[in-house]
């Protein structure tokens, strides 16, 4: 079977699950319930300073996006960070760890950006045996206005200056929780690692509006007819944060710093992508929120039984496999050459392969053939973009397959290139022209 144990920057969990910073982890009620489902660790949800605690809104703080089957895709929430007393919260830290010592326990903390007010809390936390602690430089909304959350994680200066003062002033390993609403990811990363951060973690919730109510004329969610920006976050962000979390994995300057992937994940196999590209743990919410926390079963059961038939023994042998095939454009192979081929059996003749192709793309697709509706590629239309196949309601019906070296390519009369295949000393490849000089 293969150990899905966790080693993240010697914080120890029997599973990579996290779940993140949010309003499942607000109390030890919910983290109890948590740990008993299956889950490796919590991230608490975010403290604030000593003092009276933040006032949420008291009306609705979700927004969502559906699919055609009513399938949540993206929640956009308008939350703050716990309202609840900071004693309170650090009381059932220490107990909560206390009953569950095998469980991961991390707590998110976000004051304001000056040293006293890190100096002062960082004990506190300490005190309540917590493993580690992840500093919230993420938040879009509502803590932002005040110089805090993404008001931090937009600045490299102030991440770098913050996770000094952590470092300086706690033992805890230092995750450093990274905003996705910045034009360059690595900048931040860069930062937080000039500063000494142990790990980062990322992404935290986009900037959104999700949608607007056209009879009120106010954005959702809508609180006394009036609505604000808040954070996104589900299925739908996925793509958003596996490209950052490659974007850090592979960079030079931060190549090596331990990741914690946070951002759609919902099933064992999204949760196994991240892991490829560069994360050493996932963290979860909206998929808890949605399905409860028994779809931590599914997750474990799913990634082990992948492994198993993969042949991965451990985390270690997925993790950062797909960091070196991730890379820029002008690196791609161009004599590389596939074309799409629809499986006749399979093809309910729906046609909407065709229309896609006819309407927007190369007008490579057949609709009639002797009179008779039949959808076929042709290959000497076909450039091989593969919109057919991300239009196609029927799954493998229409696959691309690559043409060996040495066929002819009916689109440009040309032979495939025999040499293609070995493009790590292909000529065309700048970068092996550049080794080769």
């Amino acid at each position: 079977m293969a150990d899905l144990r966790n080693n993240f920057v010697g914080i120890k969990s029997p599973n990579p699950f996290w779940l993140a910073s949010a309003p499942p982890t607000d109390k030890a009620y919910n983290v109890e319930r948590a740990f008993k489902a299956g889950w490796g660790g919590v991230v608490w949800k975010t403290l604030g300073e000593e003092g009276p605690p933040v006032v949420n809104v008291n009306g609705p703080r979700y927004g969502a996006i559906w699919g055609a089957d009513r399938r949540l895709l993206g929640l956009n929430n308008i939350e703050l960070i716990t309202d609840r007393d900071l004693y309170t919260n650090l009381r059932e830290m220490k107990q909560v760890k206390m009953n569950w010592p095998d469980r991961a326990l991390i707590a998110s903390i976000m004051v304001p950006c000056e040293e006293q007010a890190w100096k002062a809390i960082l004990p506190l936390v300490e005190e309540t045996g917590a493993d580690g602690i992840e500093l919230n430089f993420g938040c879009p909304h509502g803590m932002s206005e005040r110089g805090m959350g993404s008001a931090v994680g937009q600045v490299p200066e102030y991440i770098e200056m913050v996770v000094r003062w952590c470092k300086q002033y706690t033992r805890m390993p230092v995750i450093t929780k990274l905003t996705p609403n910045i034009t360059d990811i690595r900048k931040p990363a860069r930062a937080a690692k000039a500063g000494g951060t142990d790990a980062v973690s990322l992404i935290n919730t986009i900037n959104s509006i999700v949608s607007v109510d056209l009879d009120n004329f106010a954005p959702n969610p809508t609180v006394g007819g009036k609505g604000s920006h808040g954070g996104y976050c589900g299925p739908a962000v996925k793509p958003i944060a596996l490209n950052m979390v490659a974007e850090i994995a592979r960079d030079a300057e931060t190549y090596g710093l331990p990741i914690s992937g946070i951002g759609g994940v919902t099933t064992w196999r999204d949760a196994a992508e991240f892991l490829a590209l560069g994360a050493g743990n996932v963290q979860v919410c909206t998929a808890a929120m949605t399905y409860g926390f028994k779809i931590v079963e599914e997750m474990i059961t799913g990634l082990s039984d992948w492994m198993d038939e993969k042949g991965h023994r451990t985390l270690d042998d997925v993790i950062a496999r797909a960091v070196p095939n991730v890379s820029d454009w002008q690196y791609l192979n161009l004599n590389y050459i596939a074309k799409a081929k629809i499986d006749q059996d399979a093809c309910i003749k729906c046609g909407r392969c065709y229309i896609a192709c006819e309407d927007t793309s190369h007008q490579a697709i057949t609709n009639m053939v002797d009179g008779a509706r039949h959808f076929e590629v042709m290959d000497e239309e076909c450039v091989g973009c593969n919109l057919c196949v991300s239009v196609c309601p029927v799954e493998n019906c229409i696959t691309m397959e690559e043409l060996p070296a040495g066929s002819l390519d009916k689109r440009t009369g040309k032979i495939v290139d025999p040499n293609y295949a070995n493009w790590t000393t292909h000529p065309n490849n700048p970068m092996a022209r550049q080794a080769a000089e």
